[in-house]
């Protein structure tokens, strides 16, 4: 679910979703109707939390910084409770303490460990770190609202499904950032990339 399809009501803890038991991640159902678990966002019968920590899932995109060297492998901090380990195996280049890097999500365990292949070092830049339930919003429908903010920054954007984000390259890093902070606090609102490309503009 991306960007503009995320416009809908924000309900909590509690909330009638639903007279009717349904199937809706991150709802409980209660004789027979179905209430909210999360402060989110409920649209087209689909909820998505507005906070929360990342939960990692096979197959995520995620920007991780590089924290020990092992002899198997490296320990990389993806913004998660749980530890992530990238194996040598799944790589070709050799990477450095406080090196960051993008990387897929391999499988997570039942312990909730997160291991990680197809790594690639990321070049010099600056770490955004934003709640990872805001990212959709923050890429957008068909990468539009990221895209946008590229090609008003000139800069490259590296966004991983962890709330962790890379903003890299010659261009406007701080109008960048400025921009991707303005998406993560009005990413309940509807008329959001009107808005933004108007703060672009702007600047």
């Amino acid at each position: 679910m991306n960007g503009d399809e995320l416009e809908g009501r924000i309900v909590m803890p509690g909330e009638l979703l639903s007279d009717k038991p349904e199937r809706i991640s991150y709802a409980f159902v209660d004789k027979g109707k179905t209430y909210s678990t999360v402060v989110g966002l409920f649209s087209n019968g689909k909820l998505v939390p507005l906070e929360g920590p990342y939960e990692p899932v096979p197959e995520d995109v995620v920007v991780g910084i590089i924290t020990e060297v092992k002899f198997a492998g490296y320990s990389v901090e993806v913004n998660s409770p749980f530890p992530a380990f990238l194996s040598s195996r799944e790589i070709r280049e050799k990477f450095e303490m406080g090196d960051a890097i993008l990387a897929k999500v391999l499988f997570v365990d039942e312990v909730r460990s997160i291991e990680l292949a197809d790594a690639k070092k990321l070049p010099p830049g600056r770490l955004v770190k934003v709640s990872s339930v805001k990212v959709p919003r923050i890429i957008g429908k068909k990468n539009s609202m990221i895209d946008m903010i590229k090609s008003a920054t000139k800069c490259e954007i590296f966004v991983g499904r962890n709330g962790y984000i890379w903003i890299a390259g010659s261009g406007n890093a701080n109008l960048a950032e400025k921009a991707i902070r303005l998406v993560e606090i009005q990413a309940h609102t509807s008329g959001l990339t009107d808005r933004i490309a108007a703060f672009l503009r702007g600047k």
